[in-house]
């Protein structure tokens, strides 16, 4: 092929694509990825996933700190001259001086369907406003965030039983699959880019732990939609007796109560619109994830417990 490719991506979600273009003879001059990073206990340091893929597939990776006045890294990417920069969730915004070092520019798969959802948490945030639908976006980058013009827009259905990491994984294959003929279209001269919309535009800011609580005074819905949003991390939860519990599954039920009464011993929680929630799977604070017939057997949640919003 004759072609230059950088690759710049961090977490599982990109994996698929760089093997994909790998797999398929696209030519990965260098990865760019996070550096590591410590564990919470500080015992141990975690490569990104994409530098474990590079370095299975020994391909030359880096792992800069930062891009942002870096110029060993401008000038190595200057002097690589390269056809085109795929970038795909990882992690630091391209500084604007970098986007015109590659012969076809840098472009981005984001998981939205733009102009929607722009920013930290795409999929999340559909998932928890509910959305029918999401998708991939590809996008050539320019100098504000995920607003460049697109070139294809890729979309699935979304229902109330999928969850974040579900979600994921199926944009991260559609992906993989897609990024084959839009890199072959941009190398042929045949890809069209076309400006937003930009007054249709949404943001997904990043997901902060606070906005796991839940408000048993919301609709079910609403509350399924949080907990399979924030799956598997930050994690959708409520307090009772001073501890947290993480809920990991759940489904609307029919069941009649005060909003956060406990309405059955399988831990059916009360919403408001005479709806409840069946919690399927849970996590209390510092221990394992049990189903609920497990977690019930030792549980001081019964029946007729009230889960307060404070």
């Amino acid at each position: 092929m004759g072609k230059k490719i950088i690759f710049m991506g961090t977490p599982l979600f990109a994996v698929p694509i760089l093997k994909s273009l790998y797999q398929n003879g696209f030519p990965i001059s260098v990865v760019y990825t996070q550096p590591p990073q410590k564990s919470h206990r500080g015992q141990k340091i975690n490569k990104s996933p994409i530098q474990g893929l590079s370095e299975t597939l020994n391909i030359d990776f880096r792992s800069p700190q930062s891009l942002k006045d870096n110029k060993e890294e401008y000038e190595f990417l200057k002097n690589l001259n390269a056809d085109l920069a795929i970038v795909v969730a990882f992690g630091q915004i391209i500084p604007k001086e970098y986007l015109s070092l590659t012969k076809n520019g840098f472009i981005n798969i984001h998981a939205s369907i733009l102009p929607k959802w722009r920013g930290a948490a795409p999929i999340q945030r559909s998932i928890m406003n509910l959305d029918t639908e999401t998708g991939i976006s590809i996008m050539k980058i320019n100098e504000e965030l995920d607003s460049g013009p697109i070139s294809n827009i890729y979309k699935i259905k979304l229902d109330q039983n999928l969850n974040a990491q579900e979600v994921t994984e199926k944009l991260s294959l559609l992906a993989a699959n897609k990024i084959l003929d839009n890199v072959d279209d941009i190398f042929d001269g045949n890809s069209n880019f076309i400006d937003q919309d930009h007054s249709k535009a949404t943001y997904a800011k990043k997901i902060l732990k606070s906005e796991g609580k839940i408000n048993w005074n919301d609709d079910a819905i609403k509350i399924i939609g949080k907990i399979n949003g924030l799956y598997p991390s930050p994690g959708a939860f409520f307090n009772f007796n001073g501890e947290r519990y993480k809920i990991l599954k759940a489904e609307i039920g029919n069941g009649l109560g005060k909003s956060g009464e406990v309405i059955s011993n399988n831990l059916e929680i009360a919403c408001i619109n005479k709806k409840s929630i069946k919690i399927l799977e849970i996590q209390r604070e510092g221990k394992k994830v049990q189903k609920i017939g497990e977690f019930m057997l030792g549980s001081q949640i019964t029946k007729g417990s009230l889960i307060s919003n404070v």
